[in-house]
Parts: structure tokens; C-alpha cells; sequence
């Protein structure tokens, strides 16, 4: 199964910087140039939000209908909070190393899709059918993942009354959503690394710029 569409909504981060400024008493502070980039709430992100729900229905399905002492069981919970973590922590690790933050990202992608192996396991070692990407099961989990955001209230009607075949299809789906979200959000990463460097580039930038404006000022008192 490949199902790829888009969610609703933009995968982005919030730029808006919400901190409060102050009046400085350096009359040419705020012509210092900026080396650390605002960053905007993690759990903005459309993507950390669908881990998010990856993780609270994997918990639930393997801690119910896997039998308890499967080895499976930790796996998938653990690659499913890889998966939320690492979207955190690179988020976080983005106002300091757009390197790490690139590769944390990198590395929650390769847990859900690590994740994602073990719920096709599941259906296909006991012959459990796997939905077709236009099937109108698949076609139903797609406008669910439209909800700004999706939680686990929101499926836990379903995820209660629903067998367990149907459970890990829906979670199917919920991956392959969560992984596309973050191979956008890769591609912005990338494309925002070309063009503006990492932390040490923006260092040496802005010091070259800073420099330049304190040469090109004129004297005080000559205004």
C-alpha cells in the first residue's frame, strides 16, 4: 500500500518570533545581525502531530492484541516514540545545527518506516488483507487525516469497537500520512540548508556584516 495524499494544511513551522522585546540602551543594536533563527513551537508541526497519534494508537494496539512477552511489542512502541521524539528534538536542535536537526528528522522518518514494516508484518503473517490505497476504507482514514489536528479521541470510538486487522490498516495509513508530512518537511530543511548554511556559516556572515555597517557609519555628532 502507498498512501501518499497530503493532509490538509502546511507542514511548516511558525516564524512568528513571540518574544517580547525591550528597549536597549545600545543605540545600534538592532542593526545586529540575526545568527540564530526564531523557531517556532514543535508542536505546530503538522508532522510531529501525526506521530503524535502514531504513538498513542501503536501504544494502545500492541500493548491489546499482541501477546504479552512478543518482543514486538517494545519494538513498536519504541520506533513509534522515536519517531515523535526525534521530530522533537530536532526541532529544538534547529536554532543551534540545521546538520542535526536534518538528521534527527532523518532518523523519525527511518523509525516509522521501521514501524510501519511491523503493522504489514502483522497483517501479512496472518492473512490479514491489506487495504488498497483507493479502496474506500483507505479513501475514509485519508479525509480523517484532514482534521487540524488529529488525536486519538478522535479515533478512539473506532479503535474500540473495530477488530484488529482493521486497526492496523487504519495505522497503516497514519504512517504513510506522518511519513509524507516529514518528506516535505526533509525538502524544506535541505532547501533552507543550501541557501542559508549551517551555524557556523551564519556566524561568519553576520560578523562580516556587522563589520561592514561599522565601517560605513559616520561618526557621531556628524548627523
Amino acid at each position: 500500500m502507498n498512501d501518499r495524499e497530503q493532509p490538509d494544511g502546511r507542514n511548516g513551522r511558525n516564524e512568528k518570533d513571540d518574544s517580547h522585546s525591550s528597549h536597549s540602551s545600545h543605540p545600534h543594536e538592532s542593526e545586529i545581525p540575526r545568527v540564530v533563527p526564531p523557531r517556532g513551537d514543535y508542536r505546530t508541526l503538522l508532522s510531529f502531530q501525526k506521530a503524535e497519534l502514531v504513538y498513542d494508537f501503536t501504544f494502545r494496539f500492541a500493548k491489546r492484541f499482541l501477546d504479552r512477552g512478543d518482543r514486538t511489542i517494545d519494538q513498536m512502541i519504541q520506533a513509534a516514540r522515536s519517531g515523535k521524539k526525534n521530530l522533537l528534538e530536532g526541532s529544538k536542535a534547529g536554532t543551534a545545527s540545521k546538520e542535526m536537526e536534518i538528521k534527527l528528522t532523518t532518523v523519525a522518518r527511518g523509525s516509522l518506516e521501521e514501524l510501519l514494516d511491523d503493522y504489514l508484518d502483522y497483517l501479512r503473517v496472518r492473512d490479514h488483507p491489506l487495504w488498497d490505497k483507493d479502496s474506500k476504507e483507505a479513501l475514509y482514514v485519508r479525509r480523517l487525516g484532514r482534521k487540524n489536528p488529529l488525536v486519538f479521541e478522535d479515533l478512539r470510538e473506532i479503535f474500540e469497537t473495530r477488530p484488529p486487522e482493521i486497526l492496523a490498516n487504519i495505522a497503516v495509513c497514519l504512517i504513510h500520512q506522518t511519513n509524507y508530512l516529514i518528506d516535505r518537511q526533509l525538502e524544506t530543511l535541505d532547501r533552507d540548508f543550501v541557501e542559508n548554511g549551517g551555524l557556523r556559516e551564519r556566524m561568519s556572515r553576520a560578523r562580516l556584516e556587522y563589520r561592514q555597517r561599522k565601517q560605513n557609519r559616520p561618526p557621531e555628532g556628524s548627523r
